[in-house]
């Protein structure tokens, strides 16, 4: 994302439905919580709870105004994005990739990983335990107003992400 976390807009560059860019001269003030953040981890079950703790971190850290209900949302969706890419990526991506990407409007979570196999979210099945954290993403993603998507990287990864809406910042 080019725009540094700028724009009306939490999709990746060249998405579908992509904003305009602002017009010539226009420069939008960025507010103090605005940014990309991006770390990296090794694909291991303890990295679950420290990718959320780092995200949770960094929200408070930045200031971010998330609401309690849209900050455990957010964990929610980072603990499973990083689960799952965990659990069925590790093979072909020992470490994968938690980007942080805070608009004025929006706040976006990804996950990064090598693997090429691009998930479906499961229908409910009361008998399977597991297997279900994409529909748990598009969900609380959904309840949230937001937007979630998996996207194929220029190296044959993929990367999944979900953005949420913020209440509209007030510039001074």
């Amino acid at each position: 994302m080019d725009d540094q976390g700028r724009g009306p807009d939490p999709r990746p560059e060249g998405a579908p439905g992509e904003a305009p860019e602002p017009g010539e001269g226009t420069v939008p003030r960025q507010l103090p919580y605005e940014g990309v953040w991006r770390f990296t981890a090794s694909a291991v079950d303890a990295s679950v709870p420290q990718a959320r703790h780092a995200v949770r971190d960094l929200l408070y850290r930045q200031g971010v105004p998330v609401s309690d209900d849209l900050a455990q949302g957010l964990l929610l969706i980072v603990s499973e994005l990083v689960t799952n890419a965990v659990r069925h990526a590790a093979v072909l991506s020992p470490v994968l990739a938690v980007e942080v990407a805070v608009g004025a409007e929006w706040v976006r979570v990804a996950v990064e990983d090598n693997h090429p196999y691009r998930p479906t979210a499961l229908e409910t099945d009361h008998g399977r335990t597991g297997g279900r954290g994409l529909l748990l993403v598009r969900e609380i993603t959904r309840e949230a107003g937001g937007v979630c998507d998996i996207e194929h990287t220029a190296g044959g990864g993929k990367v999944v992400w979900a953005a949420l809406p913020l209440k509209p910042a007030r510039v001074p």
